[in-house]
């Protein structure tokens, strides 16, 4: 089969290749996919750049979630048939013709999600969605976030519309505040504007932001958290500036403020699959439904992955690359 492989790490648009390796063979309780499409995440990048939260053997294959469909079951597998139309996350190599799936994982899809939906369905919004369970925001309460044009911020913002909860949306461009009004989405606020802290205490209407989402790490983490109430809960999810978090002990300590650290890897290991079981149902029906938006930027077939990559890793996109396998 053919695959996008890389042997070292670094630039992915430098490092990875398209090449001819084994089709792997599934294991008990495994599937194996006939790969349709995958996404390249933010995540993916960091991956094969090797500053992810975990490093893989090399040589590997990279991408981690798609839609495909099943084409030969592992022992003991009875909960999927061949020929279903499924998505997986978690996978140790999407952007091949074929990947290996946990069966417990795989999620069958309606025919009302269509593969450009179904390939990004599970990573970025299970994100979202678990993260408004984690953040505990309640129904009239105020969430801030920053980077509000990501993947993961715009389905927070669609989701949690259907909770009552408010959400304000931080980008750092003019351009973006309409990007978003194309997906519903607004009271967003550029932080290039002068006195951009004062439109958002406005927006509020003097209310007290009970969830902040930081995205970028740096200052932009203090500005977050200046901006929330008391006791409110600053959630630390990304690191796109790459600098340490630099936030106010003032702020920490006269607010009663916590900081807490979300990484949707490590709270799967633990969650109950009842809970993931009815996340995951939330995100398919609202797919299915048309009340979930997800953009695509992009689609590349899988001889271009190096071209998909660098497109990937440019700023300024309104949705996820797609490779076309």
């Amino acid at each position: 089969m053919r695959a996008i492989s890389y042997s070292q790490f670094g630039k992915p648009s430098d490092v990875v290749r398209v090449l001819d390796v084994p089709t792997p063979v599934p294991g008990p309780g495994e599937v194996l996919l006939r790969m349709h499409m995958a996404p390249i995440h933010n995540h993916d990048l960091l991956t094969v750049e090797g500053r992810y939260g975990y490093k893989p053997a090399l040589p590997a294959l990279g991408g981690s979630e798609g839609v495909g469909t099943v084409e030969v079951l592992g022992e003991g597998v009875s909960s999927v048939q061949p020929g279903q139309r499924v998505a997986a996350s978690g996978l140790k190599g999407a952007w091949a013709e074929f990947a290996i799936a946990r069966a417990a994982s795989v999620v069958p899809l309606p025919d009302a999600v269509p593969d450009e939906v179904g390939a990004q369905l599970i990573a970025m919004p299970l994100s979202a969605l678990t993260l408004l369970e984690f953040a505990e925001a309640k129904q009239g309460q105020w969430l801030i976030q920053n980077a509000a044009t990501g993947a993961v911020a715009k389905v927070v913002s669609q989701l949690a519309k259907f909770r009552g909860i408010h959400v304000i949306n931080l980008v750092r461009r003019a351009e973006a505040v309409a990007e978003l009004e194309v997906l519903g989405i607004g009271q967003t606020v550029s932080t290039a504007e002068d006195g951009w802290k004062e439109k958002v205490r406005a927006l509020t209407g003097g209310q007290g932001i009970s969830v902040a989402v930081d995205s970028v790490g740096g200052k932009a983490s203090g500005d977050l958290l200046s901006l929330l109430g008391e006791n409110g809960l600053l959630v630390s999810f990304g690191l796109m500036s790459g600098e340490p978090m630099q936030i106010s002990s003032g702020d920490l300590i006269f607010k009663q403020a916590t900081v807490k650290g979300f990484w949707l890897g490590k709270l799967m290991e633990t969650m109950p699959r009842e809970q993931v079981g009815r996340l995951i149902g939330e995100l398919v029906k609202r797919a299915a439904s048309g009340e979930l938006v997800l953009q695509v930027d992009g689609i590349y077939p899988l001889a271009e992955g190096s071209k998909a990559l660098a497109a990937a890793a440019e700023g300024g996109r309104q949705g996820k690359v797609l490779i076309q396998l």
